[in-house]
C-alpha cells in the first residue's frame, strides 16, 4: 500500500498569490507520462440539491472528503491526484444571485435561523444558558483575531478587521462577527502523489507533507429535521477518533505541548465548541474560554476573518497548514471540515515528512 504525500499547495485570494510552482510540478509529472486525477470542490453555482458527479465534492466538508478520496486513489495505485477548488464569490455573482444560492434550506429558513436553532439544541444537550454561549462566542472571536494578526504579521492592518456594525447581534445568539464572511474570490489546489512517484520528482524533502489520517462522519440527512441529531455531534467524534487512530497519535497531548497546529471550522460558534468537546481538548463548555486564552484554534483567523469561499474553507485550511508545516517548527496539523448545517464532518491530520 502506497503512502500519500502533499508535494505542493497554492492559492490565490482576491487575485493575490501565485500557483505557478504547483502547476509546474503538475506539468513535470505529466512529462513523465503519469496521469493526474483531478478532484473538484464545487462552487456556489452548483445546484446544492443535485447529486454530486463523480470526483466532485460539495459542502464545507468537501475538501476533507476529497482528501480521503485522494489517499484512497493513491493506495489503489494512482500515482498523482490534484484537489482543486475555485469560487469567485465576490466578483462572480450578483448580490441577489449569491443570496439565493446560499438559501439552501429555502428562503423561509435562512442559514442564520438554522444556526440559531442548532445552537439552542446544543445548549440543551449540555444544559447551558444562552448567556454562557454568547460569552464563549466572544472568546472564540478574540482567539480568531489573534491568529489572524499572527498570520498576516507585518502585513496586518487594523482596517482589515470588521467594522463596528458587524459586532451587533443578528440573531438571539450571534453577532455578525461570529459567522463566516464569504465575500472573497478564491482559487486553490493541492498536489498529492505516491511515495514511488515522489522518488522520481525534483522535490526537496523539506517541502513534503504526509497525509497521516482522515476521518469522516455523516448523518442520513441535513436541515431542520436533523438538528437534534446534529447537535449531539457523535458523528464528529467518530470522524475525529478515526483520524487519530489512523495517524496513531494523541492529538490533545501534541497540541497542548505546542507540537501540533489546528484549523477548526468556524462558520458559527457551535461548530468549534463541538470540536473542542468531541476532541477531548476540553471536557466541559465552561473550560473553553480559559483554553482559548492559551491556545490558537485556527492558523488563518478562521472563516470569520480569513473568509469563507463557500465549499472551500477547509481547502484554504489544508493549503495554509501545508505551508505552516514546511516553514514552521510544529510537526503536525489538524484540519476540520463541517458540511451543511453539520451533517457531514471530516477531520484530517497532516505531518511534516520527517515526523
Amino acid at each position: 500500500m502506497s503512502n500519500a504525500f502533499i508535494i505542493a499547495a497554492a492559492k490565490t485570494v482576491d487575485s493575490l498569490g501565485c500557483q505557478k510552482h504547483c502547476l509546474a510540478l503538475e506539468q513535470e509529472i505529466r512529462s513523465l507520462g503519469v496521469p493526474i486525477q483531478e478532484l473538484v470542490i464545487e462552487p456556489l453555482s452548483a445546484d446544492w440539491h443535485s447529486p454530486e458527479p463523480a470526483n466532485h465534492f460539495r459542502s464545507g466538508c468537501a475538501p476533507i472528503e476529497a482528501l480521503a478520496r485522494a489517499r484512497e486513489l493513491i493506495e489503489q495505485g494512482m500515482e498523482a491526484v490534484v484537489i482543486s477548488g475555485e469560487d469567485h464569490l465576490k466578483s462572480g455573482y450578483a448580490r441577489d444571485e449569491r443570496l439565493n444560492k446560499m438559501a439552501v434550506y429555502g428562503n423561509d429558513y435562512p442559514l442564520t435561523e438554522a444556526y440559531n436553532d442548532l445552537a439552542e439544541h446544543f445548549l440543551r444537550v449540555h444544559d447551558r444558558e444562552d448567556e454562557h454561549f454568547r460569552d464563549i462566542a466572544h472568546s472564540l472571536f478574540e482567539n480568531y483575531k489573534l491568529s489572524y494578526r499572527n498570520s498576516l504579521a507585518d502585513d496586518f492592518n487594523p482596517e482589515l478587521l470588521p467594522d463596528e456594525r458587524w459586532y451587533r447581534p443578528i440573531t438571539s445568539l450571534f453577532r455578525g462577527v461570529d459567522c463566516a464572511n464569504p465575500l472573497v474570490d478564491f482559487s486553490g489546489r493541492l498536489l498529492i502523489c505516491s511515495d514511488a512517484l515522489l522518488q522520481r520528482l525534483s522535490v526537496s524533502a523539506d517541502t513534503v507533507v504526509a497525509i497521516r489520517g482522515v476521518g469522516l462522519g455523516r448523518l442520513a440527512g441535513d436541515g431542520p429535521e436533523y438538528i437534534q441529531e446534529i447537535a449531539d455531534y457523535t458523528h464528529l467524534k467518530q470522524a475525529y477518533e478515526q483520524c487519530c487512530a489512523e495517524a496513531n497519535i494523541d492529538f490533545p497531548k501534541l497540541f497542548r505541548s505546542g507540537e501540533a497546529l489546528l484549523e477548526a471550522y468556524t462558520c458559527y460558534p457551535v461548530v468549534p465548541m463541538a470540536f473542542l468537546l468531541m476532541s477531548g481538548l476540553v471536557d466541559l463548555l465552561e473550560e473553553v474560554p480559559a483554553f482559548l486564552e492559551e491556545h490558537s484554534i485556527t492558523i488563518t483567523g478562521g472563516m470569520n476573518l480569513a473568509r469563507a469561499p463557500w465549499n472551500n474553507p477547509a481547502l484554504n485550511g489544508l493549503i495554509t497548514m501545508y505551508e505552516r508545516l514546511i516553514e514552521g517548527d510544529e510537526h503536525y496539523g489538524m484540519v476540520h471540515g463541517n458540511g451543511g448545517l453539520g451533517y457531514r464532518q471530516g477531520v484530517a491530520l497532516l505531518s511534516s515528512a520527517a515526523s
